[in-house]
């Protein structure tokens, strides 16, 4: 990680067993997406027991390129979460889900509705001759003019909605569409969460 773990105990006694666990749980994460930026850890106890002890509450956010991804699992009537080891299980194994949906997300690996992929055009560079599309599947598409058809890369204007085709292999500059051409509205929003199949 570029910034060292950070772990705050709220009405909890700081626990070093505790502070390995949660290093092991990150160690593990981060074999899973190696790009973590930082995590912080909230521990807390806010309700206080008289006969059966505290309820414990475990926060994990995770900072990853462009999001934070945040897992909170608080108290409830269940006695399991009077054990913090088993909060923190349950929390971390959330966010294991929650950064292994992001990486599918951002390496293109969701699958959507059959059909060409779409999108808006968000950039031009009329006079370097480039631009760049928010596709369908959220991914940003950098494209050069040459992959524009019928030579309409001049006619192009922010907004405008495309079909393209992107390429397999992926250049330094990301995701890059080898075939753009210009064609009526979009059949949905790319605000909008992508369909899974």
């Amino acid at each position: 990680m570029q910034i060292p773990l950070e772990i705050a105990f709220n009405h909890v006694a700081p626990r070093d067993d505790i502070r390995a666990l949660i290093a092991e749980k990150i160690t593990h994460l981060e074999k899973i997406y190696d790009g973590i930026i930082s995590a912080h850890i909230q521990i807390r106890a806010p309700h206080q027991r008289q006969q059966t002890g505290n309820l414990f509450s475990v926060t994990v956010e995770l900072r990853v390129p462009g999001k934070a991804l945040i897992v909170r699992k608080d108290q409830d009537d269940a006695d399991r979460h009077e054990h913090l080891r088993v909060v923190l299980r349950d929390a971390f194994a959330a966010m294991e889900l929650e950064l292994k949906r992001w990486k599918d997300a951002i390496q293109g690996e969701v699958k959507f509705h059959d059909g060409p992929l779409q999108g808006r055009v968000v950039q031009l560079d009329k006079a370097r001759g480039f631009g760049q599309i928010l596709a369908t599947d959220n991914r940003l598409i950098y494209f050069h003019k040459n992959s524009v058809t019928d030579d309409s890369f001049d006619g192009l204007a922010l907004r405008d909605t495309v079909e393209l085709v992107v390429q397999s292999d992926e250049s330094a500059i990301g995701p890059q569409a080898s075939t753009v051409r210009r064609i009526g509205a979009l059949s949905f929003d790319p605000a909008t969460k992508p369909s899974r199949r």
